[in-house]
């Protein structure tokens, strides 16, 4: 990182991208092992359906912070850490009673900050946001299919760890590499 801006970003997205998977490792290793956990299990079950919230605004951060930003845009800074506390506070309330419910919340946060990043004037890496989101989107067929599909459960995760990959590429390619930070710092 080159300045404020960079670190701070850099942190968010690998704070919330590192809490993605280690939740999801602890709560799918509790619950393969559940004797006598059932409360542990349950608390960690409602965790990872929330970090799943931070992680998507985690991942806008660096190209919300980073990128010039078109005239309404920069308010969806704010707005998505918004969308992650009141998803946050609807899994507490509701977990597990409205699954659909939850699945839409997760898409609209997924997609909503999408439409400020094709308002950006400067497009690069656009691609491989399109196709890390696809391979978001294309897991989620798995992962409603759980129990209907053999592995369907870890299929999604598969796809989980193909769209994060992606995207991460695609920031520190876009956002971080030495010579795309000398092309966009002004002389």
């Amino acid at each position: 990182s080159d300045d404020q801006w960079e670190t701070i970003s850099a942190w968010i997205y690998g704070f919330g991208l590192s809490s993605l998977f280690i939740v999801s490792t602890v709560f799918h290793t509790i619950s393969w092992k559940k004797r006598h956990l059932r409360t542990v299990e349950h608390c960690l079950h409602m965790f990872d359906r929330m970090v799943i919230y931070f992680f998507i605004a985690a991942s806008y951060a660096p190209w919300l912070n980073l990128r010039e930003l078109g005239p309404w845009a920069s308010h969806m800074r704010w707005i998505i850490w918004i969308m992650a506390s009141v998803g946050t506070v609807y899994v507490f309330f509701f977990h597990e009673r409205y699954k659909l419910v939850e699945l839409v919340c997760y898409v609209i946060m997924g997609f909503f900050p999408a439409v400020v990043i094709l308002s950006m004037p400067n497009r690069d890496g656009l691609p491989e946001l399109v196709a890390g989101g696809l391979s978001y989107c294309l897991g989620m067929v798995f992962f409603k299919s759980d129990g209907r599909i053999p592995f369907a459960h870890a299929i999604w995760h598969l796809f989980v760890a193909i769209g994060a990959g992606i995207h991460y590429y695609a920031i520190w390619r876009y956002l971080y590499r030495p010579s795309t930070l000398e092309a966009k710092k002004p002389r």
